[in-house]
């Protein structure tokens, strides 16, 4: 049984073949695959697909990267979606499929070719989304690159919220603060290339409990399908990888079972709704 945290199955990239996608997951043995969005024009879309499929698991949030397609009035749409299904008793017939955490949420502060940088609308949408996870009790999945202290720094003001940093690239100092907060770390294809050695040495230096896999799909491709489209299906040999890898770096011979149920228990004390 496995469990993708992250994954954009509903970007252009699967259009052709998305049900092929999901039929070869469900052989696979993976049970859940969370869909996150990034912009509110895709959330409909996202939660279409996770409801025509059983192992699809949506989240909805406003992606830093994506600033130029986000409106103040989709965190309006956001919240009316969160309270729709927070609705005690639920709703006969809910208009949405209920999502599992606001996501994907964050900060993102590298700077690359012709990228304008607007920190200071990233961090009110980061913190508006935040307030609203908060809110309606829902976890967070969260991107960040190059802003992990200041990520910290809105945590430590949201204590009772938890999720994952998805593909966690930051350090072991800062991993130890979002685990003290109840966060889980996005273990995905960037752990898996061998020059990646300050990201792979954390295996040894932190728990177990600390971790989830996640494919970040189509991004991010494992080593074993460098510069090819990342799928949901690659998520057994980035557990098998995790396996290896976390066995390599504390030179114990773990039982793979074991270690997969641990991922998974992981997975399940953040997102409580899978």
């Amino acid at each position: 049984m496995l469990i993708d945290t992250h994954c954009h199955l509903d970007f252009s990239a699967f259009d052709s073949d998305r049900d092929l996608v999901i039929a070869a997951c469900q052989k696979q043995n993976i049970t859940s695959i969370v869909v996150p969005g990034v912009c509110s024009k895709h959330w409909q879309r996202i939660l279409l697909l996770c409801r025509a499929q059983d192992i699809l698991y949506p989240a909805l949030g406003l992606h830093p990267c994506f600033l130029s397609d986000h409106k103040a009035e989709d965190l309006d749409q956001l919240a009316q979606i969160c309270a729709r299904q927070s609705v005690d008793p639920p709703l006969e017939q809910p208009l949405e499929q209920p999502i599992v955490a606001i996501g994907e949420i964050g900060l993102d502060y590298y700077k690359g070719k012709n990228k304008v940088l607007n920190k200071e609308l990233q961090r009110w949408y980061f913190s508006k989304q935040l307030e609203i996870a908060g809110q309606y009790h829902l976890p967070v999945l969260i991107h960040a690159r190059k802003s992990h202290q200041d990520v910290l720094q809105y945590l430590k003001t949201k204590k009772s919220i938890t999720g994952i940093i998805h593909a966690y690239s930051g350090s072991y100092e800062q991993a130890k603060e979002y685990l003290k907060l109840g966060f889980k770390l996005g273990f995905g294809g960037a752990y898996t290339y061998p020059k990646a050695t300050k990201l792979r040495a954390l295996l040894a230096k932190l728990p177990l409990e600390a971790w989830v896999l996640e494919t970040d799909a189509p991004d991010m491709s494992p080593v074993m399908y460098h510069q090819q489209r990342n799928s949901p299906q690659y998520i057994p040999q980035i557990a098998e990888e995790f396996v290896n890898l976390y066995n390599a770096e504390i030179n114990i011979k773990s039982d793979t079972e074991e270690l997969i149920c641990q991922l998974n228990k992981n997975t399940h004390e953040v997102l409580s709704l899978i």
